[in-house]
């Protein structure tokens, strides 16, 4: 799964290159044997330099943007977190390597789910504990039955314990990518609670105000 880009700026090599030219050019035109001669090529060549730096714009790049660090206030529980951002880092270079596409699938909804998670505890440190089985056990569990998956297809291997094994991966995937949204549910269910309540309140008070249904009163 992408994260956000930002922008970076990679001088251009150019100016250098003009640089030395310049100061080959004054080493034809100027007696560079003596310490005048040499002088006036630096000049010459620092000219160069300065002027095609400002005129030579840098190539743009857009990268990753940097993962924020966890901060939940305990040390190991960062620790945990920043385990489970590499094991999902991990997830999508397995998912490139894994040919088949309803398995694919699957591992892009962890994948999505995952990050989901990951940005919400981020945002909401406070919740980190409730997502240390996730991070510790289901996470790293997929990771490692995924690369057992993605080492048998390299491996060409055709033998039955190793058909068995690919297909029982491949059967349960759905089965993973639903417990990791699940997981990302459980995040907003006392969010989903309170926002249902703030409903129920406001259509009764919409309702006793006359301002729904039938009874809703013309303002023309």
């Amino acid at each position: 799964m992408s994260r956000e880009k930002i922008e970076k700026k990679i001088p251009s090599a150019l100016p250098l290159y003009i640089a030395g030219g310049m100061f080959l050019l004054g080493a034809v035109l100027l007696p560079v044997y003596n310490i005048g001669g040499f002088a006036a090529s630096v000049v010459l060549a620092a000219g160069g330099y300065a002027v095609a730096k400002k005129k030579i714009p840098p190539r743009i790049e857009y990268v990753d943007a940097p993962e924020q660090p966890f901060a939940t206030g305990e040390a190991a529980l960062d620790e945990v977190l920043a385990k489970a951002q590499k094991d999902l880092a991990a997830l999508a270079v397995l998912n490139e390597h894994i040919p088949d596409q309803a398995l694919s699938a699957q591992i892009d909804r962890m994948e999505k789910a995952g990050e989901s998670i990951l940005k919400h505890i981020r945002s909401h440190p406070e919740k980190a504990r409730s997502i240390r089985r996730f991070a510790t056990y289901y996470l790293p569990t997929s990771v490692r039955i995924l690369t057992s998956y993605a080492e048998l297809y390299a491996s060409g291997a055709n033998g039955e314990n190793a058909k068995s094994l690919m297909a029982d991966v491949e059967k349960n995937a759905a089965t993973i990518a639903q417990a990791f949204e699940a997981q990302l549910d459980a995040l907003f269910a006392g969010a989903v609670l309170d926002v249902s309540a703030e409903i129920d309140v406001l259509d009764g008070m919409l309702s006793g105000d006359g301002l729904t249904g039938q009874n809703q009163i013309k303002l023309s």
